[in-house]
């Protein structure tokens, strides 16, 4: 009796079976789709870069057109979008300024599930959690991973100047230099006072040399003159 009224039921009500069996397609469909990622922590320091890497099931016949992307990184305050791609079109102006012109994507790894960001001239304040939301025809889901950007461990920054980018010197360079020319300048001045120093010295010593010999040669002359004065007059 039990299996003629189940015989009844799919007979007279096609429509709830149908819906039945589309239901529980779907839900193992979604149940096979995983985003997954490829490392669960990047170490980095600021100014380097670094590539993050997620990873979704894919089908043969899907098309870079049905997807829906969205990383972002997540923070207490507010979340700031990495990547946003929609019917496989990029959309750059929903991209957090922070992030503006610091991220490339690999459109042609879309099609073997992967989605592969390079983050550039990495900043301390980039360190955080980033998700990645994933949605198909087929299927969603999303991952995480961690970034932790540290201070550069020569204290120097090594960013690459972009044309047309203004980057302005550090201020304790400038005092260096300017005390190094303060320094040349005295030593200069130091120098041409000693070498006119001695100058004068030698000068000085050389007239005083100079004038007793003088006063002996005169001597020495009026004393022949007499001499011979005496011997004429002898």
């Amino acid at each position: 009796m039990a299996l003629q009224e189940i015989s009844e039921i799919f007979t007279h009500r096609p429509s709830a079976f149908s819906a039945a069996v589309l239901l529980l397609t779907l839900v193992l469909c979604r149940g096979s789709f995983v985003v997954d990622v490829t490392q669960s922590s990047y170490q980095a320091e600021e100014n380097h870069n670094i590539t993050l890497e997620w990873t979704f099931t894919t089908k043969p016949d899907t098309s870079i057109s049905a997807l829906r992307i969205l990383c972002y990184m997540k923070t207490d305050h507010k979340d700031s979008t990495l990547y946003f791609l929609n019917d496989g079109v990029e959309f750059s102006e929903n991209q957090d300024r922070k992030f503006s012109g610091r991220v490339q994507s690999d459109k042609d790894a879309l099609r073997e599930g992967r989605i592969r960001l390079q983050l550039s001239r990495l900043r301390t304040e980039d360190s955080g959690l980033y998700l990645c939301e994933v949605e198909t025809g087929y299927g969603r889901g999303y991952n995480s991973c961690r970034v932790t950007v540290s201070e550069s461990k020569s204290g120097k920054t090594e960013t690459t100047q972009q044309p047309g980018n203004f980057q302005m010197p550090d201020l304790n360079d400038v005092a260096k230099g300017i005390e190094f020319f303060l320094a040349l300048w005295l030593a200069i001045v130091v120098a041409v006072y000693i070498c006119i120093s001695l100058v004068s010295w030698g000068f000085i010593v050389y007239q005083n040399c100079k004038e007793p010999k003088t006063d002996l040669l005169i001597q020495n002359q009026e004393v022949n003159e007499e001499e011979a004065l005496s011997r004429l007059t002898f």
